[in-house]
């Protein structure tokens, strides 16, 4: 007789260890400063007018670092805060080295300086000082950078690829990468979306209170609403430690940080061997490129991204060069292999150079 196969021995796998909770906050070293109650006063005033906690928390980064160097050269009342100080805290900003030796970058050179130039502004309306010595204060010009690194549709899969969907926690990494992917959404907006933010039978996503307090709707693919539903019928009630209505949980479970979901890209990211910077913002930027290649209509992707401008929108044009690099293989005369009329060029070359002749006739 065949011989049975062995039983197998369930063991019970010990939990996670949940870290600690955040320990108790001391005394603020900056509080014995004057200014240190116009600041807060400052920073109230921005909760009360709704602005983002994410906004809050910037500014008052900002303004610490001005109160810290205005105390190290004896200013200690907003009275003593003039354009020329002004002007040369912004100096000091350009100079200032970091520990490695380099500058600070315009955009953190910006975030220094745009906190204090709004903090100026509210204590000459609070009548706190006569005027607004930050009024005329012309801030670092900075210039429109293109994205560092674009994942290739075979990298992306790749990173998809590497979720063990074995397991449920494995479900919910791969349903949080299809989503990311498929819709471009932002760590936080991802984070924040609930349970009945995903519609599954009109195959979108409601996002609340994106960036700047705007709401949007975004489609999602079919493949991604696929592991969506399996997430939510099989894995979600497995990781839940209690009932709450966010829609991605960690391995607590409890609902997610947009930290852990940059964590989890990050780990993918780095299993599937793709050894490039960024996390969950690669997926974003993914999505755009590549429905740009496809096509895609740079209106409807700024409704999808949720810009506010599309000239942020367009700064994907001139990284998705597909068609670009079809027109220049097609008539630069330095190239390997030539083909002696347009019949015979290959369907998308031949296509560009079609394109490229209707602008020329439009003209």
């Amino acid at each position: 007789m065949p011989r049975k196969p062995p039983l197998r021995v369930k063991v019970r796998r010990p939990c996670k260890v949940k870290p600690p909770g955040p320990k108790k906050r001391a005394d603020d070293p900056l509080a014995r400063l004057p200014m240190y109650v116009y600041m807060n006063a400052h920073l109230e005033w921005m909760r009360v007018i709704s602005y983002s906690p994410e906004t809050v928390r910037t500014n008052r980064h900002g303004l610490r670092r001005f109160l810290v160097w205005c105390d190290e050269r004896g200013l200690t009342q907003p009275s003593d805060i003039t354009k020329q100080v002004l002007e040369r805290y912004q100096r000091h900003l350009f100079y200032y080295r970091k520990a490695d030796g380099k500058p600070m970058s315009l955009g953190a050179q910006l975030g220094c300086l745009l906190p204090v130039k709004l903090w100026c502004k509210w204590l000459a309306r609070e009548n706190h000082i006569l005027y607004n010595p930050a009024s005329e204060l012309e801030l670092p010009r900075q210039g429109k950078r293109l994205p560092r690194v674009i994942l290739s549709v075979p990298e992306v899969e790749a990173m998809l690829a590497q979720a063990d969907v074995q397991m449920p926690a494995g479900v919910r990494d791969r349903a949080l990468l299809e989503l990311l992917y498929s819709a471009g959404l932002r760590r936080t907006e991802t984070a924040n979306l609930a349970l009945y933010d995903i519609d599954f039978t009109r195959r979108l996503a409601v996002v609340r209170e994106g960036k700047g307090r705007r709401d949007r709707v975004v489609p999602i693919g079919e493949r991604a609403l696929q592991w969506l539903d399996k997430y939510v019928m099989e894995a979600r009630p497995l990781l839940l430690a209690h009932e709450h209505p966010m829609l991605f949980v960690n391995d607590y479970g409890e609902p997610a940080h947009p930290d852990f979901i940059a964590d989890r890209v990050r780990k993918y990211k780095d299993y599937a061997g793709i050894r490039k910077p960024g996390a969950a913002h690669l997926l974003r930027h993914a999505c755009a490129t590549h429905m740009l290649e496809g096509g895609a209509d740079i209106r409807f992707l700024q409704a999808m991204l949720g810009h506010a401008s599309l000239e942020t929108t367009e700064v994907y044009t001139h990284v998705a060069i597909e068609k670009l690099q079809a027109i220049h293989a097609a008539t630069h005369p330095a190239r390997l292999h030539r083909q002696e009329s347009a019949a015979e060029a290959p369907p998308a070359e031949r296509e560009a150079l079609d394109a490229l002749l209707a602008e020329d006739d439009a003209a």
